[in-house]
């Protein structure tokens, strides 16, 4: 059956970044040498979708591309993936964002992202939103880029009053400065950090890595961090830890902190998304934290494995296999 042919609620609908990812096809070269390119699809939500998809969920995203071939593109590209594409529309004049990368293994993989003058995904607008399915879904997911400009603000916002909390509502922090412009000088932290805080109050679950966590409430320290993000709202927090893997926190009490799986990094790009998507796989399946964030940690391993991040989120038997070897 196609992603369209059932009104039935979804698992997963993501809201938020969505473009093309120009990747070179040389590993440690610079940008100004490199001659080969790939394209992929690309953007935070866009892939976390796609990743949940990969795993066997129903999914859609909402966001907006422009009136050209790489808007064309991205709409093939989604139906390729399974992932239903009815709330990603043309946005008028803004071209489709494009998106390059270097890549130094293992650690190093600068990002040059072409979204001016402005970005069809932050066109959004509350008025357009199909408040029906997001209140339906039984998993709701945003992220804080998606807060960055209006109309995106309010209708991110809209979207999460519209959950009223119901299902699995998940805050994927994405911290990406370049994006919060400081307004008369203001700091970008300082601009974002009340969207942040009004966000966390809808949110469920919140997702981030500690520089993101430390934007959304000012404490880098892991275990504080967690606390905070409860204190602001959600009932789970998941804090990304790099190297020394994840640590979740429930509401209720429940800790796991589980170190990542380690594997030959090609590609750092792409694993959180994965991470995302898998993350949504367990929640919706019911299992127990630690369960959930090792599986988790497995899917982003296989794609920081691989060069691409949407073509490269793993199927369910890629990432048992891996659980099962590690």
């Amino acid at each position: 059956m196609a992603p369209d042919e059932t009104d039935e609620p979804f698992d997963l609908i993501t809201m938020g970044r969505i473009g093309v990812d120009i990747y070179p096809l040389q590993t440690g070269v610079p940008l100004p040498q490199v001659e080969t390119f790939g394209k992929f699809l690309g953007g935070s939500a866009t892939n976390v979708a796609v990743a949940a998809a990969r795993l066997g969920r129903r999914t859609a995203v909402v966001s907006r591309t422009g009136d050209d071939p790489f808007g064309t593109y991205i709409h093939q590209a989604l139906r390729g993936f399974g992932v239903d594409d009815r709330w990603v529309a043309p946005a008028g004049r803004h071209p489709t964002p494009v998106t390059f990368c270097e890549i130094f293994p293992p650690d190093d993989f600068p990002l040059y992202f072409y979204r001016e003058p402005k970005a069809p995904d932050l066109e959004i607008a509350a008025d357009e939103l199909d408040l029906d399915a997001v209140r339906a879904a039984r998993v709701f997911w945003m992220t804080g880029t998606g807060l960055c400009e209006e109309p995106s603000r309010s209708a991110t916002l809209a979207a999460l009053a519209a959950r009223a909390k119901a299902g699995t509502t998940v805050f994927d922090l994405d911290w990406r400065p370049m994006f919060w412009g400081g307004a008369g000088g203001q700091d970008p932290e300082d601009r974002a950090r009340p969207h942040y805080a009004e966000a966390l109050t809808h949110a469920t679950v919140a997702v981030g890595n500690l520089e993101e966590c430390a934007v959304a409430t000012g404490e880098r320290e892991p275990h504080a961090a967690a606390r905070a993000l409860l204190h602001a709202g959600v009932e789970l927090a998941v804090v990304k830890q790099g190297p020394k893997g994840v640590l979740a926190v429930h509401r209720d009490g429940t800790t796991a902190e589980v170190p990542p799986v380690p594997v030959d990094v090609v590609n750092g790009l792409g694993a959180g998304d994965a991470f995302g998507g898998a993350l949504c796989h367990g929640l919706l399946a019911g299992w127990e934290l630690k369960r959930t964030m090792r599986y988790a940690n497995a899917a982003g391993a296989i794609v920081a494995s691989r060069l691409a991040c949407s073509s490269a989120m793993p199927t369910r038997a890629e990432v048992e296999d891996l659980l099962a070897r590690s």
